[in-house]
This record gives structure tokens, C-alpha cells and sequence, in this order.
């Protein structure tokens, strides 16, 4: 009966094992911490000023310098936001007060364009992340407002409302640096008002520039491997103490066979070791595919051994959520094995829950490895 408990344990811990690996060849990413990913990038380049008038002047009259600053975080390797600031002047040629036939140069000495983008890494959706990969193209697009002086006669500062879609290129440097690109298409209430024969003003810019990522880009995956060798470790195990209950089974044959006058049997008893390890993602307390098939082996396991007491203790990360949140969480993650335990029909009594809040270097200095509930 034992050795088919083995077997079974082993038939299980493989199907885990198998679909850990499958699912691990699509692993995605994302900011472990709020201040992870945060940016910064400035950059320069020229922007045309689309209007109408200039169509009829020539369009290198109005082409201008641009510079830009923005600040953004990203949440994970495809999508990301950050805010920027962009500007200096723009040139309208227009015969706005003019004699038939000649053209006034108007300048928009003091404008300045606020954006926010909405940003998505389109080599990294479909190629997936790659830390060390040198070139990735995103799209962005975005409202912003306008801000500028010039509006028909007025000498106030006016808001106008912009909308605007690109493209930008990313050189990948190193964790901390990217040489940016970026091709932008924008369209905006004109701000030369009743100077211009247009109610919109278009703008198309391409500038370069370069991006720092304070702390060096990091990005953690949401699958973990950990379940998987825990698992490996334990079927190891199994097998080991199934070759060692084999061995002795066949010694004690051999030894009932060479006795004449008594005969006796001899049976093995092979306490089967449960999984001690059940790790869980970054602030939940949920159990994954791997973690049930953890408990279903302890659970049998001490149903053999209904005399022997358990503690089940839970932990989380440190570094990540205030003490009195990880207190919690590890409470909660202790909760959810007892109960899964008690639900495979193991003795509530013979279970001790303990909440160890949040803790650090527990396993091979790795943070991930924190979030755990140990089971001995």
C-alpha cells in the first residue's frame, strides 16, 4: 500500500513538474516596486509646423527647433506612462494684415506643449522581454495642452487642447541608459488664432535624445521556477526511499525463505516526506497548481502519521509592504494552507499556525523566495 502511495506521489509530482515548465516559457514581467522603472529623458530635434499658410510659403520657412523633457515609470516591459514637456517657438508665414501677394513672418516666441503618453513597447508584446536585446520600437500617443501666448491679439496665455500619436526607437545602452528616437504627429487649435487662415495647427517633430532609468531597469517575472525544483527535490526522494524499502523487502524475503520452522513476515513501514516549501507571487495569498500539488503530498503523508504534530508557518518579503501588511499576508498565507490541508482530510489538531510577518535572506538572498509558508 505504501509503495503505491510513492508511486502515485510520483506519477503527481511529475505532471506538476511538466506543466511548471510549459508554463514557464511564457513568463511575463513587471515593476516589483512602485519606485522601480522610474525615468527620465530629454531630447532635441525640429518640428514642422503644418498650417495651411505655410502650404502656400514653402514649408522650410516653418520649420523650427524643438526640445522636450519627460518624466515616466514603467509598469512592466510593454506599457508604461510619463508626462512631458516640449517646446520653444513656431513660424507661421501668413498675409494675415498684409498686402495681396506678400506674406508676414509670425513667430510664437513662448509656447510650451504638455503630454501625457500612453506607452507600449510593440518588439516586446510580440518578441516578448529581453534584457540584453539592443533595439525595441514603441508607440505612444496622448492628450496634452497647449500653452501659449500668441492668440489672435490677445496677450494672455492660452490652453488648447492637443492630441497627438508617434513612434519612438530605443537603443538599449545599458540597464540604466537608451539613446531615444522619436517621430511625433500632433494637431492642436491653431495658436495664431485669427492670424491664421486655419482653425487647427498641425505639427510633425522628430527628435533624439537619451533616456536614464534611475536604479537600472528591473523587471520581475510572475512565474517562478522555485515550486518546480522543490518538486524535482521531493520526487528525488521518493525514489530513493522506494529503491531503499525495495532492497530491504527483498532482504527479508530472502531471509523468511531460509527459515524451516518459523515463518514471519516482515513489513516495511516507509513514511513518505511531504513537500515543505509553498511559495506564493508578490502580495497574494492564493495557491498555485504547484502549491496544491505540494499539499496534496503532505497531505497524505500525515494522514500516515496522525500522531505527528505540524507547524505551518508563514512568512513575506521585507522589502516589500510595510510590517504590519506582511503580519498579515503571512497570516493569510499560513490560513490558506491549513485550510487546504483540513479540506484532504488531515486532523486540525495536528497543525499549528504560525505568522512570522515579513522577513529577508532566507533562501540564497532572493526576495522572491520570502514569500513562503514552510511546513514541518
Amino acid at each position: 500500500m505504501n509503495s503505491k502511495l510513492v508511486i502515485l506521489s510520483l506519477l503527481l509530482a511529475g505532471a506538476s513538474t511538466a506543466m511548471a515548465q510549459s508554463n514557464g516559457a511564457k513568463d511575463k514581467y513587471f515593476s516589483e516596486r512602485f519606485k522601480d522603472n522610474i525615468f527620465i529623458s530629454v531630447g532635441a530635434g525640429a518640428q514642422l509646423n503644418v498650417n495651411p499658410d505655410n502650404f502656400d510659403y514653402g514649408f522650410g520657412h516653418a520649420i523650427t527647433p524643438q526640445i522636450h523633457l519627460s518624466v515616466g515609470k514603467l509598469f512592466n516591459p510593454t506599457w508604461g506612462v510619463r508626462f512631458q514637456a516640449a517646446g520653444l517657438w513656431s513660424t507661421l508665414y501668413s498675409k494675415y494684415g498684409m498686402p495681396s501677394g506678400t506674406y508676414n513672418e509670425i513667430k510664437n516666441k513662448h509656447y510650451l506643449t504638455t503630454r501625457i503618453d500612453g506607452l507600449y513597447n510593440i518588439t516586446n508584446a510580440i518578441a516578448g522581454y529581453n534584457p540584453d536585446r539592443l533595439f525595441t520600437v514603441s508607440a505612444f500617443a496622448g492628450p496634452g495642452l497647449t500653452w501659449a501666448k500668441t492668440f489672435g491679439d490677445q496677450k494672455d496665455i492660452n490652453a488648447l487642447i492637443n492630441g497627438s500619436v508617434g513612434l519612438m526607437g530605443q537603443f538599449n545602452v545599458n540597464k540604466y541608459l537608451d539613446i531615444n528616437i522619436e517621430a511625433r504627429g500632433e494637431v492642436s487649435p491653431s495658436m495664431f488664432g485669427r492670424k491664421s487662415s486655419a482653425y487647427t495647427d498641425g505639427a510633425v517633430s522628430l527628435t533624439a535624445g537619451v533616456t536614464y532609468t534611475f536604479g537600472g531597469k528591473n523587471f520581475v517575472s510572475c512565474n517562478s521556477i522555485v515550486d518546480t525544483k522543490s518538486i524535482n527535490d521531493e520526487v528525488n526522494r521518493y525514489r530513493n526511499e522506494l529503491a531503499a524499502a525495495q532492497q530491504e523487502l527483498a532482504a527479508a524475503k530472502n531471509a523468511a525463505g531460509r527459515v524451516e520452522t518459523v515463518t514471519k513476515e516482515v513489513v516495511k513501514e516507509v513514511q513518505v516526506p511531504g513537500p515543505r516549501a509553498i511559495f506564493f507571487q508578490i502580495g497574494k495569498s492564493k495557491l498555485n497548481d504547484q502549491g496544491k500539488v505540494n499539499l496534496l503530498l503532505a497531505a497524505k503523508a500525515m494522514k500516515a502519521n496522525p500522531d505527528k504534530k505540524y507547524k505551518i508557518a508563514g512568512y513575506a518579503d521585507k522589502a516589500t509592504g510595510s510590517a504590519r501588511i506582511n503580519q498579515k499576508l503571512s497570516e493569510k498565507r499560513a490560513k490558506v494552507v491549513y485550510d487546504a490541508l483540513v479540506a484532504e482530510g488531515v486532523n486540525p489538531n495536528q497543525m499549528e499556525i504560525i505568522a512570522n510577518g515579513g522577513t529577508d535572506n532566507m533562501f540564497y538572498n532572493k526576495k522572491e523566495l520570502n514569500r513562503v509558508v514552510i511546513l514541518e
